[in-house]
């Protein structure tokens, strides 16, 4: 059979459609109900508990958030005397702060501190470390003092490990993943795909911390279903 050149390029054009099709099909920039851990969310919905309270945070600002949060913890716990078991604090990490969800080798490969310009005390550089998640009391959470006044107390602990033992679940928005992992190709001039990027963050998130699709649909479920009041910092 012959082929004509105009049909061979109407053919070849096809198939390169085809082809982009296929690479764009691959980018999951949207996630379907079976694509995560629904019933993990569900579980924060239907928390019994008596205060749920929502921190919808865009912004690392020196990890400023994570105070907001023990302070909320602290003057439901000693100040209105609501049993620590009766409180569910979620935070809702989207935009940057999204990056505090990830492990060190995520700041480490990614030049996040950098990135973000985000400081680590301990050198004055930009930090190689996701210095917002290590206790200072250790992986074992041994504190000096039980006196919530105490700095070395489990009361004062600002970080990400030491909130998560008091009850406090951390979200991590998938498509503010997906944005991120363009802006970091854009950034660094990487060479991989968008989603290579996304899968390589999200098998680095800390221990405990749930993906949901979109969190700013996440936070209306939690309104609306859950009846968790809501906080901006």
């Amino acid at each position: 059979m012959t082929i004509s050149r105009k049909a061979f390029i109407g053919r070849a054009a096809g198939l390169a459609a085809l082809a982009g099709f296929g690479s764009r099909a691959e980018a999951q920039l949207v996630y379907r109900r079976s694509d995560w851990k629904i019933e993990d969310f569900h579980k924060l919905t239907r928390s019994p508990a008596r205060v749920k309270q929502v921190f919808d945070v865009t912004a690392i600002n020196e990890g400023k958030f994570l105070n907001n949060i023990k302070n909320s913890l602290n003057g439901l716990h000693f100040g209105f005397d609501v049993p620590a078991g009766e409180i569910q604090i979620v935070a809702a990490l989207h935009g940057p702060a999204n990056m505090v969800n990830f492990d060190d080798s995520v700041w480490r490969k990614y030049r996040v501190g950098e990135w973000l310009k985000v400081t680590d005390p301990s050198t004055g550089k930009p930090a190689e470390r996701n210095v917002f998640y290590n206790s200072k009391a250790g992986k074992e959470l041994r504190y000096a003092s039980q006196d919530p006044n105490h700095e070395d107390s489990a009361y004062q602990d600002r970080s990400m490990q030491g909130l998560q033992a008091r009850g406090v679940k951390f979200l991590s928005c998938h498509t503010a993943t997906e944005e991120q992992a363009r802006l970091l190709i854009r950034q660094w001039s990487l060479k991989e795909q968008p989603e290579e990027i996304v899968k390589d963050l999200q098998s680095h998130t800390q221990p405990g911390v749930l993906v949901v699709p979109s969190m700013v649909a996440s936070i209306a479920l939690l309104q609306s279903e859950g009846h968790y009041s809501y906080a901006t910092v």
